[in-house]
């Protein structure tokens, strides 16, 4: 996909009077040299994934650290015993996001989206629809196309590596994807699917990197959570025509300019934020030990 802006793709839709997700198959077979057929082959294998992933959640698995593992299934629980706020989609949204992030920890194949850390993030959102028949399979996959672009955008733009721009650059991004998809899906306009992403990345300017003794699981499991509810609150809002003042490229350049202004402590060094507390601390160096 060789769209450089948003701006730049949804002048692409318009101009071609397609849709949002063509706009975005059609720069992806002109780069990549693929037939449709395989494009959406290939997606539709990844849709798979992320359904084979929750479905083969193990809630007595936890990773090496025993830092994480079975938090989904007592989310799942709880929200069965009338325990929790929300309605059944939220509770089934904070489930999914656990599961796969915790899949990732535990070691399991996950698909990342666009990071192994903020792998929850994005099939979160569309398990839960697909599941009680709210979508198909060719609308999710029409999603995912959108959460491409948006995702290759932030990528040409700014970054998606923690380790360059912190968190706001992993789950943040996620959740921008994942607004823009979930919006898509629902019917909103490319500009709506736009001001949801930029209202999501927005949302988690900022966000630091600081994982405890440098494992991708506290914090980074719960943000999963955070940014999967964060995308369905941007979507809302852009689907109900709430718009955002600052234009998507535009938040996702300060984006890449805060990661910049970011200590090195706060970019996946697990030197820095909740890292460094007392029990951060005290956390990495038992494990060292273990280890």
């Amino acid at each position: 996909m060789a769209f450089l802006s948003c701006e730049e793709m949804l002048a692409a839709a318009r101009s071609q009077k397609i849709t949002l997700a063509e706009a975005v198959l059609r720069s992806d077979l002109e780069e990549s040299r693929l037939t449709e057929a395989h494009s959406r082959a290939a997606m539709r294998h990844l849709w798979q994934v992320m359904q084979a992933t929750s479905q083969e959640y193990d809630p007595a698995q936890r990773s090496r650290s025993g830092l994480s593992g079975g938090d989904a299934a007592k989310v799942e629980q709880a929200w069965q015993q009338g325990r929790l706020l929300g309605d059944d989609y939220l509770a089934a949204v904070t489930a999914e996001a656990l599961k796969t992030a915790e899949c990732n920890a535990c070691m399991k194949r996950i698909v990342a989206a666009p990071t192994a850390g903020s792998c929850g993030v994005l099939p979160a959102v569309l398990l839960p629809l697909a599941r009680a028949g709210q979508t198909d399979e060719d609308a999710v996959c029409d999603a995912l196309y959108v959460a491409a672009g948006f995702g290759q955008v932030i990528a040409a733009r700014a970054t998606l590596a923690g380790a360059e721009g912190g968190c706001q650059a992993e789950v943040g991004a996620a959740s921008a994807m994942a607004a823009a998809a979930l919006c898509n899906l629902k019917g909103g306009t490319p500009e709506q699917c736009a001001a949801a992403a930029a209202m999501a990345l927005g949302n988690l300017l900022g966000l630091v990197c600081d994982p405890v003794a440098g494992l991708v699981e506290v914090p980074c499991i719960k943000r999963n959570v955070v940014g999967a509810v964060n995308a369905v609150s941007c979507a809302n809002m852009a689907l109900a025509g709430v718009d955002y003042a600052i234009p998507c490229d535009e938040v996702i350049d300060a984006m890449g300019r805060v990661g910049s202004l970011l200590s090195p402590d706060l970019r996946e060094t697990g030197q820095g934020g909740l890292a460094a507390t007392p029990t951060g601390v005290k956390i990495a160096r038992q494990l060292a030990q273990e280890g």
